[in-house]
């Protein structure tokens, strides 16, 4: 009689399985990379502008410091777009409304440094005395507090993206819809802000700062502390967004970006999952927003204009959605060539960033990085 050579009462002992190792955060290439962006913002910028002299040829203006400064802040934002657009496929045409809040936040502060400095000596902001105002807001209560700014600056802008993206994705408003909505929530936010009565400065908003935690804000040494603020709070966030897409949150993501509904038929709720990106997002635009307040001077509503939106989404569409560092190198193609152009030729700006966004749409949908991989491909 022939017994067969696993009778049914044995034990088979079951074979482990090897779950697929995480990937590293960064490759060695992209360590170096990192290392290098590091390097030239902690040492290399502050040598060049603060320890040259004027007349040297590698002397870093303090033009170029300012113009720097900026787009990192700008760079923020692209990378805020990326993990909203690139990879969870909701195309927001608002984020200029969460940059222009945590501005604003950061700017009521500077207002409050100004103290008995302003034209009118007294410890109102100068608009308010001109509107024979005798006392501030209530909601400037805490705009005396770096300590309270710095939480305003994460919170109003968190708790506003989250108010709004709570309703609109347990509506399941998606698609060109929610793009349309949220540029005309940024509208509609950058027409109470031109009201003088809103205590927000009215259509000049907030300008002549002159000190932050009671130190000059327009020295060398203080606009070098910014720029390498900036360039660190840039770095740490493209980190923290590596970290988040590789991580189980971030494939979840994706796969809504992708499908949606199948995500929703293997037990996932996207709800939660968009709603948490979507203020994270709001939140590193408020963060650059606060960074870029002080580097350029001047806050007003013009920054919370449905073309400032749209100019975010461009950034990321040229540099290459879903690359994170793509958004990043198109805030600087794009803001470096429209420093140039809106001198050298500044009727033709808006034309040649229309002609960019059509370009890149029909012939580069994965962006100038999506070229670069494709070149070094074929190569």
């Amino acid at each position: 009689m022939n017994h067969p050579s696993n009778p049914p009462n044995s034990l088979t002992p079951y074979q482990s399985v090897e779950l697929p190792s995480r990937a590293p955060l960064l490759s060695r290439t992209g360590w170096s990379f990192f290392m290098l962006a590091l390097i030239a913002v902690c040492a290399v910028a502050p040598l060049l502008n603060l320890w040259l002299p004027q007349d040297s040829p590698y002397h870093m203006s303090t033009y170029a410091v300012a113009l720097l400064g900026k787009i990192m802040c700008y760079a923020i934002c692209a990378l805020a777009m990326d993990l909203i657009w690139g990879y969870t496929g909701i195309l927001s045409l608002g984020h200029g409304l969460f940059f222009a809040i945590g501005g604003y936040v950061m700017g009521m502060y500077l207002m409050r440094q100004i103290g008995l400095d302003g034209n009118y000596k007294s410890t109102l902001p100068d608009f308010m005395v001109f509107l024979d105002w005798k006392e501030l807001p209530w909601h400037w209560t805490f705009s005396d507090s770096f300590i309270a700014t710095l939480f305003l600056i994460v919170l109003v802008p968190g708790l506003v993206a989250f108010v709004f993206g709570y309703f609109a994705f347990r509506s399941r408003i998606k698609g060109v819809y929610f793009s349309i909505i949220t540029q005309a929530l940024t509208f509609a936010a950058m027409l109470l802000f031109f009201r003088n009565e809103t205590g927000f400065g009215g259509n000049n908003g907030f300008t002549d700062f002159k000190r932050i935690l009671d130190l000059p804000i327009a020295t060398p040494n203080m606009r070098m502390t910014l720029f390498v603020l900036t360039g660190l709070t840039l770095l740490g966030f493209f980190l923290f967004a590596r970290w988040l897409v590789q991580s189980k949150f971030g494939r979840v993501l994706q796969a809504i970006r992708d499908a949606e509904t199948r995500v929703m038929f293997s037990g996932y709720n996207p709800l939660g999952y968009k709603l948490t990106i979507w203020v994270i997002s709001a939140v590193m635009c408020g963060v650059a927003g606060a960074l870029y307040v002080p580097q350029v001077g001047i806050i007003n509503p013009g920054e919370m204009s449905p073309a400032n939106s749209i100019e975010i989404a461009i950034w990321a569409a040229v540099g290459g959605r879903a690359t994170l560092i793509g958004p990043i190198v198109g805030a600087f193609i794009v803001n470096g060539a429209k420093s140039w152009l809106t001198v050298a030729y500044p009727e033709f700006w808006l034309y040649f960033l229309g002609m960019l966004f059509i370009a890149v749409t029909l012939f580069l949908p994965n962006g100038v990085l999506g070229l670069v991989k494709k070149w070094r491909g074929t190569k």
